[in-house]
């Protein structure tokens, strides 16, 4: 085998007789590694000394781009002249039998290890990241990679349904944008409590190493580098970044330090990844939508970045402002702010699956579990209904004698805050109440009372800090203050409420309490039927609460009760990371590796996290106003990978509670009194049995059910009424729905992979031959092949790694130990043997180890002498009459590279003939293929062998490198061409692309009925 380059902008092999520097395109190795040669400049002077002038040529300044698959796209310019040893490749120049036969396993474990490292960039449907991957890939996760190899730049929202495995998807497409020399820079800004999962994803699934971009990092560069080189956006090809981080006067600060002044090419970072992009939408409603300071980190980032890939299951918030703002962000050029999107317009960029649209398996099952919600009633105490009451009776007065918009907004905040807290525990009313009562009391109010615009942001504070304890006190106290000082004074009456409502709480928390009593009837049933004393069962549950007021509440409560400490963990926000993802690991292994069987999570655990293993009950200790935090809540275990046939969501509901079936929407209105307990909660339940029914349009009609909980709970809203046809409305014009043959499409993607499984020869016994053969080469080790660590009697193949030193040891031991019992786990090269266990590790195209076997082998291609591993030459039997005189194949690799050695296109060609007479007679590439694929592994006598060497010089390697060169020239032709055809479509397609845009705008311009209000709503109804 041997290597050839094209450069696009000029064509064959052509060198200055006069010198020895290599030309334009050629492979070359430089300081012990190889090269392909982008630019070669002749200096005008040979040199300083005129005596010398006349017997030395001039020095040749070379530019030089890596083509080792580790160090894609590392340029290096020496003066050719003054570098030791190094060598230039001849093009077609092939290696020859006289250094010997290997055998042929070996070569074609060699033939695949270069054919598995060359990406045909001019071929959009062979894909190559779903064999890189460790994970579990399901055919419907192939459409995001697909279409982005489609698309000239990369822009693309993934809003499949919660649960479908979007980190798997986009983590598909970066590394097929990699992998195609696309992109090399990325960046992820993702919710900050799922920077180790995307970092532990990205390396486990993809062998993608990413760098966390956080404090810590700040001074491990300063300690490091030096103060002067802090920049941690200066240092490192791949980073994860928190957006709460990113958002801060530092990071920003030090970002626009590296960012130029106005966006240009090359881009300072090849691929934005933005998770749960719907946190960075602005925030507010209607037409007046406001950039938070998520929004604004993202809009200062997104034009330095070529590619763009946005995650979120719910990215329509109802509001068209706000979502053709995050368009904006993902594609100026086709979407502008206020700009309704046509349906084509959204098709084009984005991914949208629901679980209930997908196609049934082919024995008819459903790729997803049901999900069912059930009731647990609660009796409420005299003591509880009679504290509501008040509380009830407090907001009304507030209300009354607010005389400005200021004073309505803060008691409005007020109302809800302790609704919202009375609602989850007495801890945590208790604790709100205290400080209110505090703060309203303080002293006389403020000369200047704040606006709405002071109020507002540190309303959202108190919501954004509800998981931690220390932040969301200071936050309460400062918007409870500026409250007081936005409120008239406390009238005496009001003031014997609150005093009244601190002192039933703070004996409220330490007296029985309904719903924990409900609680513990519910858990014994699934985890411990004899009581916590007695025998556990290897279910687990989960529990969701707001607040971690009340977390830490439940979990005193638990262990008074008699629960076992080592069988409940915790999660919530601002734990310590280590602490995290160890309890997420624990819930996420076998029951029988830890006695964990109780989660008590806040939502700090509701975004992204894996939680569905060994776990399919979920309780919502209190029902969230908002329907996306309870989709987001039930879409940790309602997701890709659970083992149950259903999944069952728990709320609590008051007495009376008719159930959520469709048919109990019929009659909604509660028969409690209105703006009681039992009223208000039953009211809950029921936006939480209109979520279930609207979950295929929560973007859309969400914020209605969110707005008519609000209106509620401040005394506004008393029936379902208003709300039921608006949401018909809106769900029959599902903003994100769109219209197309799922079963059809899977179809076509589950043969596009098949075919490029095909071309790759890509199977599980050929990446095991080419881990044998790595380390046999390198260390003159084996596998040892075990029988199943289960114990059971699969047929599959399991394998124990040897010992390996230095480097090799580092990527042998990557991931290999189990994360809970430490012991080193077997290993296995079939994806379908490492389904849903965790006691064996996958060797994947991605994975160190295979990665280290492969450039292992791919140096071979320039290696020589006795640095030499392989001969690159074998010979083997064709059994039948196939062939009736020998013939000789060469395999070459066809490297395409554009101005700047970009790769444009690389693949491996083959070219050869029969022997007749003892020369060389070309063959079809149809019969290459033939002699091929009918080849045993059985080599051919040895007297064949020395033959055949004999005729090698005089008569085979000339023309045998020219039907090579021959070959290679034709397959550049055809892409060359193929390049250009791809080049014209996607300039006509930015050209529609603007004109749409321009059209959108003027018709948005034109439209004279913008300004008319259309819905029953008294919120903005200038939505979709």
């Amino acid at each position: 085998m041997t290597d050839v380059a094209v450069g696009t902008d000029r064509t064959g092999i052509d060198r200055d007789e006069d010198s020895a520097a290599p030309a334009h395109g050629q492979l070359v190795t430089v300081r012990n590694r190889p090269w392909v040669v982008t630019e070669v400049t002749r200096s005008a002077v040979s040199s300083e000394n005129p005596a010398r002038t006349a017997a030395a040529s001039a020095p040749h300044l070379v530019s030089l781009v890596s083509v080792e698959d580790d160090a894609r796209d590392e340029e290096l310019r020496v003066v050719w002249e003054l570098e030791q040893g190094a060598v230039v490749h001849q093009q077609y120049e092939l290696p020859s039998p006289a250094t010997g036969i290997d055998a042929p396993a070996r070569l074609d474990a060699f033939l695949d290890a270069v054919r598995w490292g060359a990406i045909a960039s001019a071929d959009k449907t062979a894909l190559q990241a779903p064999f890189r991957s460790g994970a579990e890939i399901q055919d419907y996760q192939l459409a995001p990679v697909v279409r982005a190899l489609s698309m000239p730049r990369t822009n693309l929202l993934i809003a499949d349904d919660v649960g479908l495995g979007k980190t798997i998807e986009a983590g598909l497409v970066m590394q097929e944008l990699m992998l195609r020399h696309r992109a090399r820079t990325m960046l992820i800004v993702c919710p900050s409590g799922l920077t180790l999962q995307w970092q532990d994803e990205m390396r486990d699934k993809f062998g993608l190493d990413f760098r966390i971009v956080n404090s810590a990092l700040l001074r491990e560069l300063r300690r490091s580098r030096g103060p002067h080189a802090a920049n941690p956006w200066m240092h490192y090809p791949r980073l994860i970044v928190s957006v709460d981080w990113l958002k801060r006067d530092r990071p920003m600060r030090m970002l626009r330090e590296v960012l130029p002044h106005l966006p240009e090419y090359p881009r300072a970072f090849d691929l934005l990844v933005v998770d749960e992009v719907h946190t960075c939408a602005p925030s507010g409603t209607g037409r007046y939508a406001v950039d938070s300071q998520r929004t604004k980190a993202i809009r200062a980032l997104a034009p330095h970045c070529e590619h763009r890939l946005f995650l979120s299951a719910t990215p329509h918030n109802g509001f068209l402002e706000s979502f053709t703002a995050l368009l904006e962000l993902l594609d100026d050029h086709r979407f502008a702010r206020g700009v309704k999107p046509s349906d084509e317009q959204l098709r084009r960029v984005m991914v949208r699956r629901l679980k209930s649209e997908l196609p049934k398996t082919w024995d008819g099952r459903a790729r997803f579990p049901d999900r069912v919600p059930h009731a647990l009633e609660v009796r409420y105490e005299d003591e509880a209904r009679a504290a509501y009451g008040k509380l009830s009776a407090y907001a009304r007065s507030r209300r009354e004698a607010g005389d400005t918009g200021a004073a309505r907004t803060a008691s409005d905040f007020v109302t809800t805050l302790l609704k919202k807290r009375f609602l989850s525990s007495p801890k945590a009313f208790a604790e709100t109440i205290d400080v209110h009562l505090a703060t309203m009391t303080k002293g006389p109010a403020a000369e200047q009372a704040p606006s709405e615009k002071v109020l507002r942001p540190l309303i959202e504070r108190v919501e954004e800090t509800a998981e931690s304890d220390e932040d969301h006190a200071e936050a309460a106290e400062r918007a409870l203050t500026a409250v007081r000082q936005a409120s008239h004074t406390l009238t005496s009456a009001e003031h014997t409420r609150l005093k009244e409502l601190s002192v039933w709480a703070r004996t409220a928390t330490k007296r029985p309490d309904a719903k924990f009593v409900a609680l513990r009837g519910w858990l014994d049933a699934i985890v411990c039927e004899n009581g916590p004393a007695g025998d556990w069962e290897p279910d687990r549950v989960i529990v969701f609460t707001e607040y971690r007021d009340t977390q830490r509440w439940l979990f005193d409560r638990l262990i008074a009760a008699g629960y076992p400490a080592d069988r409940i963990a915790q999660l919530y926000g601002g734990q310590k990371p280590e602490e995290r993802e160890h309890i997420k690991t624990v819930f996420q292994e076998d029951p029988s590796l830890s006695p964990v069987r109780i989660l008590l999570a806040t939502d700090a655990a509701s975004e992204g996290i894996n939680l569905q293993a060994h776990c399919h009950r979920l309780l919502h200790w209190e029902i969230p106003w908002n329907p996306n935090r309870l989709e987001q809540r039930n879409g940790r275990i309602d997701r890709h990978g659970q083992r149950a046939d259903q999944v069952d969501v728990f709320h609590f509901v008051p007495e009376g509670w008719q159930g959520f079936t469709a048919t109990d929407d019929d009659a909604p209105d509660s028969r409690h009194t209105n703006g009681t307990l039992e009223d208000e909660l039953h009211f809950l339940a029921v936006a939480a049995r209109k979520t279930e029914q609207i979950r295929e349009d929560l973007g859309s009609a969400g914020e209605i059910i969110a707005a008519q909980v609000e209106q509620k709970m401040l005394g506004r809203r008393s029936d379902w009424t208003t709300a039921d046809a608006e949401i018909s409305r809106r769900s029959g014009q599902a903003a994100l729905k769109t219209d197309r043959d799922l079963a059809r499409e899977l179809e076509k993607l589950v043969g596009e992979l098949a075919g490029s499984r095909d071309t790759l020869h890509l199977t599980p016994e050929t990446v095991e031959r080419v881990v044998r053969t790595g380390l046999g080469l390198a260390h003159r080790k084996d596998l040892t092949e075990i029988p199943d660590p289960a114990g059971g009697d699969s047929p599959a193949r399991y394998f124990r790694l040897p010992e390996l030193p230095g480097a090799w040891a580092h990527a042998r031991n990557d991931g290999l130990r189990h994360p809970l019992t430490g012991r080193e786990r077997p290993v296995v090269f079939d994806e379908r043997d490492a389904r849903r266990r965790t006691d064996v590790v996958l060797l994947h195209l991605g994975h160190r180890l295979v990665q280290m076997c492969l450039r292992l082998l791919r140096a071979e291609l320039w290696s020589g002498g006795q640095e030499a591993k392989l001969s690159r030459v074998t010979a083997r039997v064709v059994p039948g009459d196939l062939l009736r005189t020998p013939a000789v194949v060469a395999h070459g690799r066809v490297v395409v590279s554009g101005r700047g050695g970009t790769r444009l296109h690389e693949e491996i060609i083959t070219a050869g003939g029969a022997i007749t007479g003892g020369k060389l007679e070309s063959a079809r590439q149809d019969e290459l293929d033939a002699w091929l694929a009918a080849a045993s592994e059985e080599l051919p006598a040895a007297d064949v062998t020395d033959r055949l060497t004999a005729l090698w010089q005089p008569q085979l390697k000339d023309k045998l490198s020219r039907a090579l060169g021959t070959r290679a020239r034709a397959r550049f032709k055809s892409v060359e061409k193929l390049l250009a055809t791809r080049c014209d479509e996607e300039v006509e397609g930015v050209r529609k692309v603007l004109a749409e845009l321009e059209r959108s705008i003027r018709d948005r311009l034109a439209d004279h009925g913008y300004w008319e209000q259309g819905s029953l709503f008294d919120i903005d109804d200038e939505r979709r």
